[in-house]
């Protein structure tokens, strides 16, 4: 199938990559309508892509060695005690090759790589979508009034997605019951600590465990080439001060630099009080500017598909952050897009063939995605208690028969790139 006029709604990972799977199939026109008026770049949290996954991305087209990344080896695990210079004592040393990347860095290599041919409307909110009879054209509305059609539009707009209320809009996410503080800063602040920078060498993922929650520490590039940021996530109970309200009325997190000092320093005193002091300190170098809030939620959808309209990325399927599979589950969508595109005859053929390859995986992901939060977060063991044959076996039992840690295999020969592509 050839031809036709697609609108991608969100113009972040799930969009760039679905834009550019559009365009290399052989659409004739693709529009990426974005509602931030600038670039992206300056999203500074921390991402990984499993090894696994990434070699499987590099071979469909969708991933490459140009864009900056940081390797990572091996995951360790610890909480407090020992005797380590206060990096804690070890449960375990969990093998694991990933690639960390900065989420801006990411996003721009993405961008880089999206065909000329591709329009970039940046500033363009759309406000409505419509188009769930195959029969006839979709149509999106902007905050500005205008309204167009398209032969398909694309929703990759994110957890609060437009497009998914017109495909399903019984779908709810659904609130964890905690919350995870983001953070990064310039990894050069870590030689002010006892030991230096040289207490974690740079391939290590740090995973520090205190009852009712964890920390997670890693390396990923900075925005200037050369650059390179710690990036943590700090998984715990909702403050007290943080309301749960309605899914309308209650936001799924807070803008990097919109905490106030106060709320900062409840941070570094509970960072203060459940973590080794080496990671407690680490945490607590983070200037506020660099700190957001993010209720953790997860959703799924019934569907992905009706008539002429199509999720992917987080406004398909949102998981928890413990699956580590946020971008290579965008960059998946995006591979299983282009393959439906190629095998169809027309828009009747894509979509269910899109749907079919990539709604059983957003189950299983979110299914994982809420094995691993009870396990690690609100039903996690006793740390004091637990060696590392015993972790082994946890990790194992929350796996489960699929696995899936780092997004699920695609299972597919890939495509190459076609000559349209980059």
């Amino acid at each position: 199938m050839r031809g036709g006029s697609v609108a991608v709604v969100g113009g972040s990972i799930a969009g760039c990559a679905l834009a550019r799977a559009a365009a290399r199939g052989g659409a004739e026109r693709v529009t990426v309508l974005e509602r931030s008026p600038g670039h992206l770049e300056d999203r500074g949290v921390g991402l990984c892509i499993l090894l696994d996954r990434y070699d499987e991305l590099v071979r469909a087209g969708h991933l490459d060695d140009g864009i900056r990344h940081h390797p990572v080896t091996s995951r360790h695990w610890v909480a407090r005690g020992g005797d380590d210079a206060g990096r804690g004592r070890v449960l375990w040393v969990q093998p694991m090759a990933m690639h960390s990347y900065h989420w801006g860095v990411l996003w721009q290599g993405l961008r880089e790589r999206t065909p000329d041919s591709v329009e970039f409307r940046p500033g363009t909110a759309v406000t409505a979508v419509g188009g769930t009879d195959c029969a006839g054209p979709a149509w999106v509305e902007t905050a500005a009034g205008g309204r167009e059609e398209h032969d398909l539009v694309v929703g990759a707009d994110g957890h609060r997605s437009v497009v998914r209320t017109a495909v399903c809009p019984e779908a709810r996410s659904e609130y964890a019951g905690y919350v995870a503080w983001r953070g990064s800063f310039d990894a050069r602040l870590l030689d002010t600590l006892p030991g230096g920078a040289a207490r974690w060498p740079e391939q290590e993922v740090i995973t520090a465990c205190y009852p009712g929650g964890q920390v997670v520490l890693y390396r990923i590039p900075g925005l200037a080439p050369g650059s390179t940021l710690v990036n943590w996530v700090f998984y715990a109970p909702a403050p007290a001060w943080l309301e749960r309200a309605d899914e309308d009325s209650d936001p799924l997190g807070f803008a990097v630099g919109s905490l106030d000092t106060a709320r900062h320093g409840e941070l570094a005193e509970l960072a203060e009080r459940v973590l080794p002091s080496y990671w407690a300190a680490a945490v607590n170098l983070t200037p506020v500017e660099r700190i957001l809030l993010q209720p953790i939620h997860d959703l799924e959808t019934p569907r992905r598909t009706a008539g002429r309209l199509l999720l992917a990325g987080d406004a398909a399927t949102l998981v928890r952050p413990h699956t580590t599979s946020g971008a290579a589950k965008a960059l998946q969508d995006a591979s299983a897009f282009e393959d439906a595109w190629r095998a169809a005859e027309g828009w009747a053929d894509l979509l269910p063939g899109y749907d079919r390859e990539r709604g059983a995986a957003g189950h299983a992901l979110v299914d994982l995605s809420r094995r691993l939060g009870r396990a690690q977060v609100t039903g996690a063991p006793d740390w004091s208690a637990i060696d590392a044959a015993g972790m082994a076996a946890w990790w194992r039992g929350q796996l489960g028969s699929t696995g899936g840690f780092g997004g699920l295999a695609l299972d597919r020969p890939p495509n190459p790139p076609s000559a349209t592509g980059r």
